[in-house]
């Protein structure tokens, strides 16, 4: 079996930020190190050369493919920042409702600026994301 591409890395975040070249993004992004440090309780590192991790868990298909990946993160992308939400939990939907302008896939969150969504709320998002994770793999 092929060895997982995304895993953490030696990189700086710091690096990866600064490297940024829109303002109003590389601001976003930097707020968004504090936010989810404070909801994870976990220093940011990164995984792959693109997304800003916090914290880790392990996961284990039925296939048999097993490794880890981090809790929550975020990474800037071309048109939009993608937010990792690992995991679904009660009150997500509702919490969805309130965030403001945003898309969401199956665990990706994506939003062109902070100033679309409510921080508080994705905060909440965050958090309660990372407690399923956490309770689901003990």
């Amino acid at each position: 079996m092929a060895d997982n591409k995304t895993k953490t890395t030696k990189a700086s975040v710091q690096q990866y930020i600064s490297a940024i070249k829109d303002d109003v993004r590389r601001k976003d992004c930097e707020a968004l190190v504090r936010l989810m440090s404070r909801a994870t309780k976990e220093p940011p590192v990164m995984w792959g050369s693109g997304i800003v991790g916090f914290g880790s868990y392990r996961y284990k298909y039925d296939s048999g493919r097993e490794g880890d990946m981090c809790l929550t993160g975020f990474s800037s992308r071309k048109d939009d920042i993608s937010v990792y939400l690992m995991a679904d939990f009660s009150g997500r939907d509702r919490l969805l409702a309130r965030l403001g302008k945003h898309r969401m896939a199956k665990a990706c969150l994506y939003i062109r600026t902070l100033s679309d969504v409510d921080a508080k709320v994705l905060e909440q998002l965050v958090a309660g994301s990372v407690a399923e994770r956490r309770r689901c793999n003990g």
